[in-house]
């Protein structure tokens, strides 16, 4: 097999020819078809992620096929399979026995505690694969499995609220975005200031209303999803949502959030975070997105070319999701 890997944070990806892995008891091998690169991607490569596993392949939106598997499997070799970020539950602390095992104490994140998908082949827990239609473009279904999956979470935490607005329009904000549409609510896009271009793209995707973060939108917001790593637009958010709104941090890593008067939060306005994802979630949102219509705007890159979309992804100069095929 073939594989970027990261050596030390901060440093490129390096290609490296390893043996193919061997699948133990409830595991399979999957060759790999896709993999979409993520923004958790460059907090791992960056090293901005605390007890990252090294070396690391990155990235945990995987689409591919079963190769081998162990022990006491019972999917079929050739069916398609997604693996996501969440690799692997312990089933047994407080969190797993309460149906929050995106709150594990003891998890496996795929790219980033378990090499994940920026190679040919990849080792995934069997009960933690999505089995996937055998009609679908790997390369277009490739961001669902988290950009797509958070986006479903933070868009449940949000509530039922008819206004959202949503700040960082990139690939979780350009699936979740369609999904308001489908169900009937507003969407009001924030961007970086002047960028009339993402600005674009997203009333391309229903926004009515897009602008650039610093600006007031033209109605209250009921609540507000941050995709963006901007800890300075939770204040923001919260001047922009109405009273008993939410703002909800839809990232894993995120700058500190400045200090804020209180009279923002009052009112019963309130700020929370989403963390990791479900299967529940996962299952959820793989049968909702067809539903829905969801369809996704990706640029493809060889695996040797991983260092470049991960370049593109932190300058800015993509438009929804970047995708390696392997």
């Amino acid at each position: 097999m073939r594989a970027m890997v990261l050596r030390r944070a901060g440093e490129r990806l390096a290609m490296e020819e390893r043996p193919d892995p061997e699948p133990g008891p409830g595991q399979i091998r999957v060759r790999i078809e896709a993999c979409g690169v993520c923004r958790t991607d460059l907090h791992v490569v960056d090293g901005e992620l605390p007890d990252i596993k090294l070396p690391i392949v990155p990235g945990h939106e995987i689409v591919g096929r079963i190769e081998a598997v162990g022990e006491a499997v019972s999917l079929p070799l050739g069916a398609r399979v997604g693996v996501a970020w969440l690799g692997r539950a312990c089933g047994h602390c407080p969190y797993c026995l309460s149906a929050h095992e995106n709150l594990c104490d003891t998890p496996l994140f795929t790219g980033y505690t378990r090499d994940g998908g920026f190679a040919t082949h990849t080792i995934a827990d069997a009960a933690f694969a999505f089995p996937l239609a055998e009609d679908l473009d790997p390369v277009a279904t490739a961001p669902l499995l988290c950009a797509g999956l958070i986006g479903w979470r933070s868009l449940k935490a949000a509530g039922e609220g008819n206004a959202v607005g949503i700040y960082g329009f990139g690939a979780a904000a350009h699936i979740i975005a369609q999904v308001c549409r489908w169900q009937g609510r507003r969407v009001f896009a924030f961007t970086r200031p002047g960028d009339t271009e993402g600005q674009r793209f997203a009333r391309s995707f229903g926004a009515e209303w897009a602008g650039g973060s610093d600006e007031t939108p033209p109605a209250p917001l009921d609540a507000a999803i941050l995709f963006a790593p901007v800890g300075a637009l939770v204040p923001e958010a919260l001047a922009a949502v109405r009273k008993g709104g939410r703002v909800v941090c839809g990232g894993i890593h995120m700058s500190d959030i400045p200090s804020f008067p209180y009279r923002l939060l009052w009112e019963e306005r309130s700020v929370v975070s989403v963390a990791n994802l479900t299967r529940a979630d996962g299952r959820e949102f793989l049968a909702l997105a067809p539903r829905a219509g969801v369809r996704t705007t990706t640029t493809p890159y060889q695996l040797d070319k991983a260092n470049e979309a991960l370049d593109d992804l932190r300058s800015g100069r993509l438009e929804g999701a970047a995708v390696i095929v392997a």
